[in-house]
């Protein structure tokens, strides 16, 4: 089961169980309560998407009192719910049936590194409300990976250099550039990474928020955020496996 697929799946236990106390007033699930929602409450992705009243609910005797006071039939109360969590559950919904956002999920929340997860989640909130702040993000996204990696080889590189030669630098120092292979296939798919990155820095100078803009701008749709965000999670995660395998080799 994926990341996202497993926080899906707590958070529709949290809205159970608290339906279902709700409902009856009886519960024997109060410790379960307790240990599922904290994880939600501390996952940027969905924090600020979830119920507020869960910050002072902290068992289902909080909970109890806040909902008996607030509605006074059991049917008030599960509509408030399912409106409550509504947000949330439709985030982590649409997360999970997309394949492209699972391998990254796993990929990128193996990096110890708060601003690959920050960039990563932001790219993935904004893609249908926000498209020029998604490319913003998916490019961020990108730049952070190849800086975690680079301070991992303990490399100095500038910290103003531009997306597509931080990905050379990298590329360079984990054999992935096409220059350092004979095979023309390799050759041609790294030849197409590069393009990929060097495209995406493109893409974001012309469409994102990064820069002002013409009345006669091109703006872009969350079509075109979601094929940014999509490279850029992929060649992160490319990035990132790549990495982590080279370590491997070099403990064992």
């Amino acid at each position: 089961m994926s990341a996202i697929a497993e926080l899906l799946e707590k958070t529709e236990s949290l809205r159970s169980i608290l339906a279902n106390r709700a409902t009856y007033n009886t519960s024997n699930r109060s410790e379960e309560y307790e240990t599922l929602r904290l994880e939600p409450m501390r996952d940027p992705r969905i924090k600020e998407k979830l119920p507020s009243f869960l910050k002072k609910c902290r068992n289902l005797s909080d909970f109890w009192e806040y909902i008996s006071v607030e509605f006074g039939t059991y049917k008030e109360r599960r509509r408030f719910l399912r409106d409550q969590f509504g947000a949330a559950l439709t985030f982590l919904e649409e997360r999970s049936t997309s394949p492209v956002d699972n391998v990254a999920e796993e990929a990128l929340t193996t990096v110890d590194s708060s601003h690959v997860q920050q960039a990563w989640v932001k790219a993935l909130e904004r893609r249908d409300s926000d498209p020029e702040g998604a490319m913003t993000s998916a490019r961020t996204l990108l730049e952070t990976v190849c800086k975690h990696i680079l301070d991992e080889m303990g490399l100095d590189y500038d910290d103003t250099l531009e997306l597509p030669k931080l990905y050379k630098l990298v590329a360079n120092n984990m054999n992935l550039s096409p220059s350092q292979h004979t095979e023309q296939v390799f050759k041609q798919v790294l030849g197409g990474c590069q393009s990929v990155v060097e495209g995406l820095g493109a893409l974001r100078n012309k469409l994102s928020d990064a820069h002002g803009k013409g009345r006669t701008a091109a703006k872009p749709a969350p079509r075109h955020a979601a094929l940014t965000v999509n490279l850029s999670g992929a060649m992160a995660t490319f990035l990132v496996e790549t990495w982590e395998l080279r370590k491997a080799a070099t403990t064992e």
